[in-house]
C-alpha cells in the first residue's frame, strides 16, 4: 500500500507542478495575502474531487465525450484565459502600483473563488491529467491499493496547493515595489496568452 500511496503521490506533483493559469492565480493571492486559505482549499478539493471520480472508473465513460467536445473545452478555454491575460497587462501598465494599492482593492472571497473556479473548470487539461490519466492508471490497482493510490494523488495536490499559496508570501517584501508588480503581472499576462494560443491551436480555432 505504501508503493501504491507513493506512485499516486508523485504522479500527483509531477502534473500539477507545471505553471498554469491556475497556479499563477493561486500565486498572486497568496502574494496578496487575500483568501489564501479558502483559494487554496477550493483549489485542493477540486482536484481531490475530480481525481476521485476519476480513480472511482468514470474515466472510460467520459474519455469519449471529453474527446468530442474537446475542442469546444479549448475554444472557450482560450477567450476566457486571453481575457484574464489582458486584464492583467492591463494591470501591469499602471503606474506606482504596490501590493498595499493592491490590497484596497480586495475583492469579495465569492468574486475570488468564482474566477478560480472559471480557471479550473474550464481548463481542459484538468479533466485529462485527474479523470483520465490519474482514473486510468489508478485501474492497475485493487481494493485497498487503489484507495491509497487515489490518497496520495490527492494529498499531492494539497501538499502543492497550501505551499504555493502560502510560500508565496516569501516574495511580500519585494512585491513593494511598483516595479516587481509590472513584472508579475505582466509575466501572468504572457503565461496566459501562451496557454491561451495552445489551447485555441490545440482546438482548431487558429
Amino acid at each position: 500500500m505504501i508503493s501504491s500511496f507513493f506512485t499516486g503521490f508523485f504522479l500527483g506533483i509531477s502534473l500539477i507542478v507545471a505553471i498554469g493559469a491556475q497556479n499563477t492565480f493561486v500565486l498572486r493571492q497568496g502574494i496578496l495575502g487575500q483568501h489564501v486559505f479558502y483559494v487554496a482549499l477550493f483549489c485542493a478539493l477540486s482536484d481531490a474531487l475530480l481525481i476521485c471520480i476519476g480513480v472511482a472508473g468514470i474515466s472510460f465513460f467520459l474519455n469519449n465525450f471529453i474527446s468530442q467536445n474537446l475542442n469546444i473545452l479549448f475554444g472557450l478555454s482560450s477567450v476566457w484565459l486571453t481575457g484574464y491575460g489582458l486584464l492583467r497587462l492591463k494591470s501591469a501598465l499602471k503606474s506606482n502600483k504596490t501590493i498595499e494599492i493592491e490590497a484596497s482593492t480586495l475583492k469579495g472571497l465569492f468574486p475570488t473563488i468564482s474566477v478560480a473556479t472559471v480557471l479550473t473548470f474550464l481548463n481542459p487539461h484538468v479533466y485529462l491529467d485527474t479523470m483520465i490519466l490519474i482514473g486510468s492508471i489508478s485501474q492497475q490497482f485493487s481494493g485497498f491499493h487503489k484507495i491509497t493510490f487515489a490518497l496520495g494523488a490527492v494529498l499531492a495536490s494539497f501538499v502543492f496547493f497550501f505551499s504555493l499559496a502560502y510560500g508565496a508570501r516569501l516574495l511580500t517584501p519585494i512585491m513593494l515595489r511598483p516595479f516587481s508588480w509590472k513584472i508579475l503581472d505582466s509575466l501572468i499576462a504572457f503565461i496566459m496568452f501562451t496557454i491561451a494560443f495552445k489551447l485555441a491551436s490545440a482546438g482548431n480555432w487558429l
